[in-house]
């Protein structure tokens, strides 16, 4: 029963980010890039900090200067920059598609950097997954948009993050360690805003409660995560991530009246197989009566 309401959990988590995409691509039209990152890392952080003063966890602790921090820093400003620009830039489904794939990068991060045995079924299961990133992206086609290219970012500054969080002290709370993150966001925004030249765009009455409810919604779901992962096994609570996708197709569809062609389908499908069978022998790997 606690892996079901896991389950639950995790897809009403999955849920929620799509919605939260949803609002950054909205906003995305009205509000430059840089400036929308700096709203959205000023709300998250307010929140999160309000979260670790209720739990009685500092803010700052000398563990958030250790060399995992820095370099999971750096794979968040990275892969936020990236994704919240692909958000805006190119189709909802496409950078949600390419995001999907950042577990199976972590897991080749993982052999290469961190010496995790990875067996010759999950070394080809990352190769067919890359080969429907491939299909998505469609580098050297009619059809290639240079956009695409900053999901591919995202995803790969996210991948780094997440690879750099196992070597993260046990001492920093997961909520401290989003409570850096979103503090992050700002100064990357405002960077990327002087960078650029951009001007600060005054929001709306309804921009600023699209901001409001996208940080909000933000918060929810790492709450719904955290109990996701806490309640139920891992190895059956993880795979219910993918269902982020399928909120993203159908958000795309409804709301953006995106129509995603059967090359782009096939991708999606790829790499959501390819994920789960490497869900599946990680389960099996760590398994002890595995054979």
């Amino acid at each position: 029963m606690d892996n079901l309401r896991g389950a639950g959990l995790m897809v009403l988590a999955m849920l929620c980010f799509a919605i939260e995409d949803m609002f950054i691509k909205l906003l995305g039209g009205a509000i430059p890039v840089g400036q929308l990152l700096a709203f959205l890392g000023t709300g998250g952080a307010f929140i999160m900090a309000g979260a670790c003063v209720q739990k009685g966890q500092p803010l700052v602790s000398r563990a958030l200067l250790g060399r995992a921090m820095l370099i999971r820093n750096t794979g968040e400003v990275i892969g936020s920059l990236g994704f919240v620009t692909a958000l805006v830039l190119v189709p909802l489904a496409t950078a949600s598609a390419i995001l999907q794939t950042t577990p199976l990068m972590v897991t080749l991060g993982a052999a290469i950097f961190l010496a995790e045995p990875v067996g010759w079924r999950r070394w080809a299961a990352i190769l067919v997954g890359l080969c429907g990133v491939l299909l998505i992206v469609r580098p050297g086609l009619e059809g290639f948009d240079w956009n695409v290219l900053f999901a591919v970012q995202g995803m790969i500054g996210l991948s780094i993050r997440d690879l750099a969080t196992r070597r993260v002290p046990a001492t920093l709370s997961a909520l401290q360690l989003s409570f850096v993150a979103f503090a992050l966001l700002v100064p990357t925004g405002m960077g990327l805003m002087l960078a650029s030249g951009t001007s600060f765009v005054a929001p709306t009455a309804n921009e600023w409660g699209l901001l409001a409810i996208a940080s909000v919604i933000g918060a929810i779901s790492y709450r719904f995560i955290v109990m996701a992962m806490r309640m139920g096994d891992v190895s059956f609570v993880t795979p219910f991530r993918y269902t982020r996708m399928i909120f993203a197709l159908i958000i795309g569809v409804l709301i953006f009246s995106e129509a995603p062609d059967m090359l782009t389908l096939i991708g999606v499908a790829i790499i959501i197989a390819s994920g789960l069978f490497t869900l599946w022998r990680e389960h099996i790997r760590k398994t002890p009566d595995a054979a």
